[in-house]
């Protein structure tokens, strides 16, 4: 008998719906059916990582009639895999002749001709696709557990992490939704500074954590991405333990403590004469009492390293580094107040010759010259955008508020403020009649 002919289908197959049973469908019609799975990480690498992991994912599809079998594709590119297989044909959906996908197309077709395979391109079903169910799915909200692991699968599976922060239920909305392209924010951050400014308050911790807590729960309400929690210095060691007990029962993922004591002062002012810092076997001790407390594995605990804010050398930070990482510490955060970043790179340098390590995070508010591609080849994992939500809504809101003062009426500011047909598009669930242009 003639042997059958082979046919590759790559898919990310997150929520599988209708268009990608067609496509196994018609795929099965030309032959048997590998289907390529896109792993955790190659999809991390272009979009948001998937709702399920790899191995949910390989569960649902090897349980279709019509899939011979479910192989790994470990990146967007398809090369490794059809060299390996050398399929007939390879099918897919017409919807990648433009945008990101179109040189991963063209490259298919290249190495297909090297054997003489052909592609096999099915009409786009209308009207579904996995991003417009997640959307939905968003919409509706995301579970506890669910979302609390969501940062530590994009530690394991995306090559950079990107964050900014979110104050209130809108900041965070915007968080969820804002896009360029196929970039986004991973995760969000609430940061002590303008979550306290945002009430009016000095940042000082005077803000509670059950106040924390009701903000947090505002915000989850109307997003699906994983949150990271700025706790200052965590306070006592028994405050601290109740605190992030109480962050990873609501959903939260991560949590940074700087390893400063006494009265909080912002790390960013200039005279840091009067702030001190932990000794380290102090500090290492309340990341391990805090490592005790927890309940899982997904809630992270990173060590926010001072010495660079006080004066201190890299040497010093890396000292620090090491211990916090034996006392269980999930990542390291070293922080930098100036735009001379010297013994920042110093750090930098020194820290990827570790023999340990865990992801490095950064806040670069005052080195904001510094690129993500830099940031990257200097090994950082994490980047915080800490304040910039709230820093730039003041002074927009202020412009406005000067303008009709001066002006007496509105007309003179409408030009720089959202349409109100806009910005209620912009709630969930609010009902058409009710949306006025």
């Amino acid at each position: 008998m003639k042997s059958r002919k082979i046919v590759y289908v790559a898919m990310c197959a997150d929520v599988l719906h209708h268009g990608h049973i067609n496509i196994i469908n018609e795929a099965a019609k030309l032959g048997d059916v590998f289907l390529g799975l896109l792993t955790d990480e190659a999809i991390g690498s272009y979009k948001r990582i998937p709702l399920l992991t790899y191995t949910e994912r390989e569960f649902v599809l090897k349980s279709i009639k019509n899939i011979k079998n479910v192989i790994p594709q470990k990146t967007l590119d398809y090369e490794e895999n059809l060299r390996d297989l050398r399929p007939d044909f390879v099918v897919h959906g017409e919807d990648w002749h433009t945008g990101p996908q179109s040189k991963v197309r063209e490259k298919v077709i290249n190495v297909l001709s090297e054997w003489g395979g052909q592609l096999y391109e099915v009409p786009y079903t209308k009207n579904v696709s996995s991003s417009l169910l997640k959307e939905r799915l968003a919409s509706v909200g995301n579970t506890i557990d669910r979302r609390r692991q969501l940062l530590r699968r994009m530690l394991d599976s995306k090559n950079f992490v990107r964050v900014i922060e979110a104050h209130n239920g809108l900041t965070g909305l915007m968080v969820e939704k804002i896009k360029v392209e196929q970039k986004e924010f991973d995760a969000i951050w609430l940061s002590s500074l303008t979550h306290s400014t945002s009430k009016g308050k000095p940042d000082i911790q005077y803000v509670d954590i059950t106040t924390i807590t009701n903000t947090i729960n505002e915000i989850f309400d109307v997003t699906s991405k994983p949150m990271i929690v700025d706790l200052d210095n965590g306070g006592k060691i028994d405050h601290f333990k109740f605190a992030i007990k109480n962050l990873e029962r609501v959903g939260v993922s991560a949590v940074i403590i700087e390893d400063k004591i006494g009265n909080k002062k912002n790390s960013l002012f200039e005279n840091t004469a009067d702030q001190e810092q932990d000794t380290p076997e102090s500090f290492s001790l309340k990341i391990k009492e805090g490592k005790k407390i927890l309940e899982t594995k997904d809630f992270l605990i990173i060590a926010r390293i001072e010495s660079l804010i006080l004066g201190k050398t890299s040497d010093d930070a890396i000292r620090r580094a090491k211990l916090y990482i034996q006392a269980g510490a999930d990542g390291i955060m070293i922080h930098n107040k100036t735009k001379e970043t010297e013994e920042l790179e110093k750090f930098f340098e020194s820290y990827s010759k570790l023999e340990n390590t865990v992801p490095l995070v950064v806040v670069p508010s005052a080195f904001s010259h510094i690129t993500e591609t830099k940031l990257k080849n200097f090994g950082v994992d994490v980047v915080i955008y800490a304040n910039h939500l709230l820093r730039s809504a003041y002074p927009a809101m202020e412009k406005t508020m000067q303008s009709i003062l001066t002006n007496e009426r509105a007309l003179e500011c409408d030009e720089h403020c959202m349409p109100i047909k806009q910005i209620l598009q912009l709630i969930p669930n609010t009902p058409e009649s009710n949306i006025k242009a």
